[in-house]
């Protein structure tokens, strides 16, 4: 993150999000207003290389962009953590003090918890109390620093000109030719794996690439994460399995049932009671002049049938345990 900010402000004279939303950082004038609007109409290239950013302005502002968020989240995570213990001991956790032989480590952790406890929530709130004073004094035009880090570092936030683009294009546009240093074998300044060249050239370019790279990436994270979040992502899901037929469980120990075959659909549209072609349908036509026909004799009574023997169901075994392998009676 460091290196990456260094980059941008040196090559466009902002931060990484200042420069994706068109915004830079410039030098303060030490005049009356800290402006020259007449200079700045009249020669906007020269007020550009004049208010640019030198490269002890550079490590100052990088000491608030990236050193002290770093510095304000670690303390918060410091006292986020000790200062619950000691409202949950109460006096037993104040009751530590230091002992006389103590370390330097011991010491160092002693008065870095007593900081947290007893001066830290002051700093805290003032550091807030002056981001709502500069914020609603900026908002009103009443100062040009947005925060009182910025009015430390003499360094304001402006919108980008016509010169600051033609600068930026220009520098993108011009080849970056490494210089020929006496000792170097033929064809070895040309090699993109030489020290000079990838940090020249390959190392600038990579991190200029990242004003492209950054921003997609972060759309397609976003869009992942309304994808899973979605119920457009369930229902195409849902329909994909719908025509599936996984098979039942199957379970150790128990006894392995067949499903009952399916009938097909020729058999299913047949009815139950189609006739036979060999028996013969009857007529309604009777005939007069034929006998009427002979009824066939009664055979006797067959003897009732002997009930079938009792068969004793067959008791299902017991599940088998997977991790002792000892049926489970339950």
């Amino acid at each position: 993150m460091l290196a990456v900010e260094r980059h941008y402000l040196q090559t466009y004279g902002g931060g990484f999000t200042e420069n994706f939303y068109g915004l830079k950082r410039e030098r303060v004038l030490r005049i009356k207003g800290g402006e020259a609007p007449r200079a700045s109409r009249a020669a906007p290239t020269l007020m550009r290389e004049t208010l640019r950013l030198k490269e002890r302005d550079i490590w100052k502002n990088l000491a608030i962009m990236v050193g002290l968020p770093y510095l304000k989240r670690k303390l918060d995570e410091s006292y986020d953590i000790h200062v619950p213990q000691a409202s949950i001991l109460g006096p037993q956790y104040n009751r530590n003090t230091l002992p006389p032989n103590a370390t330097l480590r011991e010491r160092i952790i002693y008065y870095y918890k007593w900081f947290l406890r007893n001066v830290y929530p002051s700093i805290n709130a003032a550091y807030y109390f002056s981001l709502l004073a500069f914020n609603l004094a900026y908002l009103f035009d009443n100062t040009k620093y947005f925060s009182p880090f910025l009015w430390l570092v003499g360094t304001r936030v402006r919108r980008m000109g016509q010169a600051d683009y033609r600068a930026i294009a220009l520098a993108e546009q011009t080849p970056v030719t490494p210089k020929p240093r006496p000792g170097n074998r033929p064809g070895q300044a040309n090699s993109i794996w030489h020290p000079t060249n990838f940090v020249t050239i390959i190392y600038p370019r990579l991190l200029s690439s990242l004003r492209l790279l950054l921003p997609t990436s972060i759309f397609a994270l976003k869009f992942l994460e309304w994808w899973h979040a979605s119920d457009f992502a369930r229902q195409l899901s849902r329909k994909a399995t719908e025509g599936l037929e996984l098979p039942p469980p199957i379970v150790s120990g128990m006894p392995i049932t067949k499903p009952p075959n399916k009938k097909s659909a020729n058999d299913s549209q047949k009815p139950e009671n189609q006739p036979r072609p060999s028996q013969s349908l009857p007529t309604n036509t009777v005939s007069l002049s034929s006998a009427p026909p002979q009824q066939p004799a009664s055979s006797p009574p067959s003897p009732p049938s002997a009930p079938p023997p009792f068969i004793q169901p067959q008791k299902p075994s017991p599940p088998i345990s997977a991790t002792t392998n000892l049926p489970i009676l339950t």
